[in-house]
């Protein structure tokens, strides 16, 4: 298959599949954020990463909804410009998947999926108690790339804090036997990180 964008115009669900499919493990931000009455939100977004060590800085990407409207989240940062990023585990992928459900706004995922909530130090913003990874974040900003639907939304997050379980961290090294992470794969498929392997990099 060869396609010229400009020429032969895919439609968003087929940009999608191709996209997701082939743009593949992708980690997994669980993001918690509130909005300006105190009411938090918790939503998994596998287009997640890491861009900046120095100052420390990740970034995800909600999608506009099938309306082309921001979801929760997005809204959320724009009125309290904190957010706390979790990296799921294995323990918790049903928990996770439980926060993808669609609802109204000003309803708690917390609640959905029965997940405590715990202080996070430097935010307003509560972190899931269970979660061994979590990241104090504040906004750096949101990047916009339109109102349609499935368009994307940039999103830039300082991080302030830190929240990493004994277990998993020794001063050196993640232990991934331990923190067993998940990722994303296309339509219902995630992956574990068991089967794993090392290369050299050359000098």
């Amino acid at each position: 298959m060869h396609c010229l964008l400009d020429e032969s115009p895919l439609e968003a669900g087929t940009l999608y599949r191709l996209l997701s499919g082939t743009i593949c493990p992708r980690p997994i931000a669980w993001v918690a954020t509130q909005d300006r009455n105190g009411n938090d939100n918790l939503a998994p977004f596998s287009f997640f990463n890491v861009v900046s060590v120095d100052p420390p800085v990740v970034g995800f990407s909600p999608l506009q909804n099938g309306q082309g409207r921001s979801k929760d989240t997005v809204r959320n940062l724009e009125e309290n410009p904190e957010c706390v990023v979790h990296i799921s585990s294995e323990a918790l992928v049903d928990a996770l998947n439980t926060t993808s459900a669609s609802l109204s706004p000003g309803e708690d995922e917390f609640m959905l999926a029965g997940l405590e909530k715990a202080a996070m130090p430097g935010v307003s913003v509560p972190r899931i108690a269970s979660a061994p990874v979590a990241f104090g974040c504040r906004l750096r900003d949101i990047i916009h790339f339109g109102d349609q639907p499935m368009a994307g939304n940039l999103v830039l997050a300082n991080v302030i804090s830190l929240h990493l379980d004994d277990a998993i961290w020794d001063g050196r090294h993640v232990n991934l036997d331990v923190l067993k992470p998940v990722g994303r794969l296309a339509g219902s498929d995630y992956i574990r990180t068991t089967d794993r392997f090392a290369l050299q990099r050359p000098r």
